[in-house]
């Protein structure tokens, strides 16, 4: 079969932020991020004797035109379609046109909008298939193997049968990562995905596990596609085998792993100790996501050891409250701490935040502020990314906002759900005070004291350049949140 996995371009008033990534934006500053999991069912498809076609338009830069010209020369028999809720509509409408263009080929719909919505889509588009929960590259492999052989659909799939939807068993469950093969960077054009954070090239994203061993946060797209009770791992040994891949066969110098969380305890523990083992923590630049409640000052001594040199943790909010509504297992004491614990052993901060949530007030979103303040100005953090909190279908946070009414839009209006304004009723705060909050955490890391700490610290030409595209993307998140408020969303246009 000939397998096409699209990313077809979408119109809308920035680049989407769909790839890889747990809240969708629209960025006014583009950045490609590599789509592991789209990646892997490439390379699996590949592995199993299929033709594929990687078929990323928006980093490939294709215009529709361009697009719709490459498809139907192709004629493939499958393609796949990773869709968010921001963006869902519009892929609804450019299915609708697909299959005008191209009536023999079948459609495939996959992410964290149709895992929670399933038949939706259905209904509102001409797809042929929906494939559920975050291990979609095993169930795309297996289904292909249906498609081409004959035999049982495999479980996690809907199809459509004449006016009705039929779907296998529905069982989300870990998987045994280490079983499969090692993305091939080729086949999937790795070269083309840039983002602004790197510091030496060439730069890597892998994922150790699927997608975090917490996994219960109220307001993450992906608990729909990875249950807590679903995490997956990759052994230590089996990481470190791709590091060394990704070397020998790529020349790779910098990595960031985007598991949810990257594994703790005894699983951190044998990864640290191989990366000094094998001399990788002397070829890389090694960094993750992490948790604060798991950032202690041993941890960090192993970590800066081993070659890390960014963490990404969520902060959130400074409200204990708040904090407990999320389910996000941390205190405001343990952010002073991991902070603490990570500039004294020369880690570098990425801290997150959200701002909008619908029973924090302004003295909250202000005591937040502050502490943020406070870590910039003792140099504990490095650079920081603000959002505004949207609530997903398929979350705990998307329920509780239904229910209690706090949704500024119809609940089916998912243009709206873009991050472009905030569809959350807030606690005293207009939508255009949020949107300037957000504005406000990112214009910290333009206080001359920073940057002034940010000059001082550059050590090489590598140094420059990380600060120079650093300063361009703050500028564009800050752009990102100008000119908007609520009720001021632009039409979505045609696909």
């Amino acid at each position: 079969m000939k397998i096409a996995i699209t990313y077809p371009p979408l119109g809308g008033p920035g680049v989407p932020m769909l790839t890889q990534n747990r809240q969708f934006q629209w960025f006014t500053h583009p950045s490609y991020l590599f789509p592991i999991v789209p990646a892997q069912a490439a390379t699996l498809l590949a592995r199993d004797g299929h033709e594929v076609l990687w078929d990323d338009a928006v980093a490939q830069g294709l215009s529709a035109e361009e697009h719709w010209a490459r498809l139907e020369r192709e004629a493939p028999d499958l393609v796949v379609c990773e869709t968010k809720t921001p963006v869902v509509k519009r892929h609804w409408r450019w299915f609708a046109e697909a299959k005008r263009r191209l009536p023999e080929t079948q459609f495939v719909l996959l992410g964290d909008h149709v895992t929670a919505l399933p038949e939706e889509s259905f209904r509102e588009s001409p797809i042929d298939f929906a494939v559920v929960g975050g291990y979609y590259d095993l169930t795309l492999r297996d289904l292909a193997r249906s498609l081409e052989k004959g035999g049982d659909r495999p479980t996690n799939v809907y199809w459509r049968d004449g006016d009705a939807v039929q779907h296998t068993d529905v069982a989300i469950v870990p998987v045994d990562l280490d079983q499969l093969p090692f993305i091939d960077r080729r086949l999937t054009e790795g070269f083309r995905y840039s983002e602004k954070w790197w510091k030496r090239k060439p730069f890597f994203r892998i994922m150790a596990g699927r997608d975090c061993h917490w996994g219960v946060c109220t307001f993450c797209s992906w608990t729909t596609l990875y249950p807590a009770d679903s995490f997956s791992a990759r052994t230590p040994a089996n990481v470190l085998d791709e590091l060394e891949f990704l070397i020998a066969e790529h020349g790779a110098r910098e990595i960031f792993d985007d598991t949810g969380t990257l594994p703790i305890g005894r699983w951190l523990d044998q990864f640290s100790a191989g990366m000094v083992e094998r001399g990788l923590a002397e070829k890389l630049l090694f960094s993750c996501n992490m948790r604060f409640d798991a950032l202690t000052d041993a941890t960090a001594e192993k970590m800066a050891r081993a070659g890390f040199r960014k963490l990404k943790l969520g902060l959130e909010s400074m409200s204990p409250e708040t904090l407990r509504r999320l389910r996000k297992g941390t205190t405001p004491e343990q952010v002073r701490a991991g902070c603490q614990a990570a500039k004294k052993h020369g880690l570098e901060i990425h801290l997150t935040i959200m701002v909008g949530y619908p029973w924090e007030t302004r003295a909250d979103l202000e005591h937040t502020f502050g502490l943020v303040e406070e870590l910039y100005g003792d140099g504990a953090i490095e650079m920081l990314q603000s959002t505004v909190l949207i609530p997903y279908p398929g979350t705990p946070l998307y329920r509780q906002a239904v229910e209690q009414g706090w949704l500024d839009c119809d609940p089916l209006d998912y243009d709206r759900f873009g991050m472009r304004e905030p569809i959350l009723r807030t606690e005293g705060l207009t939508s255009e005070e949020v949107l300037d909050w957000c504005r406000r955490f990112y214009q910290l890391s333009f206080r001359p004291e920073h940057v002034a700490r940010r000059f001082l610290g550059i050590r090489s030409r590598e140094d420059v350049s990380y600060l120079a595209r650093g300063a361009w993307a703050m500028a564009g998140h800050i752009r990102d949140f100008l000119g908007r408020g609520r009720g001021g969303h632009s039409e979505p246009s045609p696909a």
